[in-house]
Formats: C-alpha cells, structure tokens, sequence
C-alpha cells in the first residue's frame, strides 16, 4: 500500500501533524505500536507554561513556546470544531509559589529572569498567593503569578486530534510496530512492519522515546532521543473551584483538570524504560503534595501511572528534513509535546507539502548532533 506520507508515532506529534497534512489534502498513514495517544500524551499534566518552562541559555524553547501560546486559542478552536469534542483548555494563569526562605531566594531569582525575558509576571507576597489559591499552605511565603501560562486536557486533546485526523481521511494502524525503515542509496523507500511492507513517498518519525530504537535509518540520521521517566498520580477534587489554576512548587506540579481530576507530578528520573512505580518517587510527591496544599492529605486517591519524556541530549526538540531523502523527524519534545503542538503540526506539515524550514524549526534541526 502506498501513500503520500507516512508516520510512525501517533502520540501529540505524529496525530498533530497527520492532522494537518490530510487537511492539505495529503494522503497520510499513521502506524503506531500501541495505542494512539497512549504514552507520553497521555502521561502528561497538559501544563501549558512558557513563563514557568523558560530556562536558561534555552532561548529557542521560549521563543517556540511563545509562539504555541499565540497559536493555541486558533488551534483549540479549530481542533474541537473538527472532532466534536471540548478539550478543556483553560486561561486562568499559573502560580509559582515558595514554602520557605531558600525556596524564595530562588524564585526571586527566576522571577528577574522571567523579567530579563520580557514575561508578562507578577511578583506576590504569601498572603496574595493565598487570596488567589485558598488551599495553599500557611507556609507559602512568596510566589509568582504568570497569567500567560495555561493548560489542556491533553487526554481528551488526544482524542480529539485522533478523531480530527480520521475525519480528515487520515488512516490510522494501532497496534502495528513498524520493525525496519529501509533506505537505500541516502533515500527512504519503505518500512516494514509484521511481515508487511509499506510504501510511502516520505516517512516522518515521530515515534518519542522509541523513535531511535527504529532499526534501518543509518547511524548519521539517528536522533539522539532517550527516555526519562516521570511518576504522577492524580487525586479527586473535594468539590468545584477546591484549587483553580496550575501551581508549581519546588517538589511538586499541581494541575486541576474540570472533570475534578488534580494531576500531580512528576519525578524526573533517568531509568531507561522502566515503568514501574517506586515508593520513594511517590512518597516525594506526595509530601510536596502535602506540603503545598495540605488540604490533599485526605482525599482519594484516583490513579498512579509513569510515561517517558522524549528527550534529546539537549533536552530540545528535533525537528526537521533529516540527512536520508524523504525522511523527516519530530521527536525529543522532553517535557514540552502538548506545549509545542500548534506549531509542529503546522511547521513540520508546511515543511514536508512545501520543502522549505520556516523560521521557527530552524534552532531544531535534527542534524545538529552529527558532523
């Protein structure tokens, strides 16, 4: 079977853009080992934080986050018009908040770097931490609000793009393992997967923390992708509005889901692929749980689960034409795939219909570890 493009991956990367080919009008197949959407998408807290994810000497993720929370409200908009489906997408701002002294020292810090970026924050005393979030703890001494800073349902965001695709003409394999990418004379021909050949004019891998496990794309096209795995649980809401925005201190993430779900996370934890949940990843975070919002103490318990981070070896997207003819990457997002989503879907398919990077992929070349 042929087609105009093929991708493997059908997580957040793969499924965003497969979405926009086939809305191009491209003849677009998915092919995905498990189930679409299931790992790192799924996994995620579908935080939405450029302001609080801004790093040092990382200039090009800010840049690109900047530019995804342009995208999104579009984006969203035209996501849950083609599914049917509402992904949640909420605007009330992140709050950074400090539990002691040292804690402060350093937000401080970050918050004149947030500054230095031109990032639309405040700076709050704990008492005004406390009038935004009620559930904080006495504790709480400083904080930063950042009201750019969103978030997503990225489990119905990953329903959505997986509905939007196929309504789109997309065609989608689960539980189809691609086994051997065969390129030939520095162009891709073809992959295999079972004992079936599949023929396609290009192939974009875009499969995570697999994508350089993938045999047959030679050595100097391989992207450099390893897993880091992050533990979270989630915990049932008491009542609506119990906590009302993305909190982050410094042991602990807090996103409020409006199905009353409260997402934890997440440990950050070079393990390879060892999913197993540990009693000292879980204890660390439910003590920061406790410690940030000791209201958490007795509530239930509603799921624990791990996923593994795509990550690059400098933590930055690979994205682009790799050296192999017709073959494209998009992986090593780290923790970043449902927050850079708008613009790889429309970067990365404006590339592939068209031939030419635009602006944006160009800090995330793929070729940038090879010589």
């Amino acid at each position: 079977m042929g087609a105009g493009t093929l991708i493997i991956g059908a997580g957040v990367v793969g499924l965003g853009i497969g979405w926009k080919l086939a809305q191009a009008g491209e003849q677009v197949i998915i092919l995905e080992r498990g189930l679409a959407g299931r790992e790192a998408s799924w996994a995620a807290a579908g935080m939405l934080c450029p302001a609080n994810e801004a790093h040092y000497q990382q200039d090009s993720n800010l840049e690109l986050a900047q530019e995804c929370m342009r995208l999104y409200p579009e984006f969203v908009q035209e996501l849950e018009a083609c599914s049917g489906m509402n992904v949640d997408y909420r605007t009330e701002g992140t709050l950074t908040v400090a539990l002691n002294a040292d804690d402060a020292a350093a937000v401080k810090v970050f918050f004149e770097y947030q500054l230095e970026k031109g990032l639309p924050v405040r700076w709050l005393s704990g008492d005004e931490a406390r009038e935004m979030e009620p559930q904080l703890s006495n504790f709480v001494s400083a904080g930063i609000s950042c009201p750019m800073d969103h978030q997503i349902d990225n489990r119905k965001m990953m329903e959505a793009l997986k509905r939007a695709f196929l309504k789109a003409g997309g065609e989608l394999h689960e539980q189809t393992e691609v086994t051997h990418v065969r390129c030939d004379g520095g162009k891709y021909r073809g992959v295999m997967a079972g004992e079936r050949e599949w023929l396609s004019e290009r192939l974009v891998l875009a499969a995570g923390s697999w994508s350089g496990l993938v045999s047959g794309i030679p050595e100097h096209a391989r992207p450099p992708v390893r897993p880091v795995k992050g533990q979270m649980f989630s915990l049932r809401a008491p009542f609506p509005g119990f906590i009302t925005r993305v909190i982050r201190a410094p042991d602990i993430y807090i996103s409020p889901k409006s199905d009353g779900r409260i997402v934890f996370g997440a440990t950050v934890e070079e393990m390879g692929f060892d999913a197993g949940l540990t009693a000292g990843g879980l204890y660390s975070l439910l003590k920061g749980a406790w410690e940030t919002v000791p209201g958490t103490y007795d509530l239930p318990i509603d799921e624990m689960w791990s996923g593994f981070r795509p990550s690059s070896r400098d933590n930055t997207p690979l994205m682009g034409a790799s050296r192999v003819e017709g073959l494209f990457i998009a992986t090593g997002h780290h923790r970043h795939g449902i927050l850079f989503a708008p613009a790889t879907a429309i970067h990365m398919s404006r590339l592939i219909l068209e031939g030419e990077p635009p602006q944006s992929l160009l800090p995330f070349d793929p070729s940038r570890f090879t010589v």
